[in-house]
């Protein structure tokens, strides 16, 4: 069990190492948001959004509802943008951290 465990744990993070994917996942932070909406913001085709959503829908990350010809995305769960949110305030804190090292070891 907990072998199976680590692997989803591994498959599920694969899906963070995107940009677009995490750029999306911050976009549907705190909304629901069509396949155009995303499409727009992101400046990115449908097709390429769309592509995105499917891998992010097949681990469980997001869901989708159809509302006429449209079809909206959100976070499957909102413990997914805490973890998201903990991952990018350590990536901050490691960059302060080297720009601090970088301007200490300037002559």
């Amino acid at each position: 069990m907990e072998k199976e465990l680590y692997k989803i744990h591994a498959d599920t993070c694969k899906v963070f190492s995107n940009s677009i994917r995490l750029e999306i996942l911050n976009l549907l932070r705190d909304k629901e948001l069509s396949v155009t909406e995303l499409t727009e913001k992101t400046r990115l085709s449908q097709a390429n959004v769309s592509q995105h959503l499917s891998i992010m829908k097949s681990k469980g990350i997001v869901d989708s509802t159809r509302k006429g010809k449209n079809s909206y995305y959100k976070l499957a769960n909102p413990k997914i943008i805490e973890a998201f949110d903990i991952m990018r305030d350590v990536l901050i804190e490691r960059l302060q951290k080297n720009k601090r090292i970088i301007a200490g070891a300037k002559p």
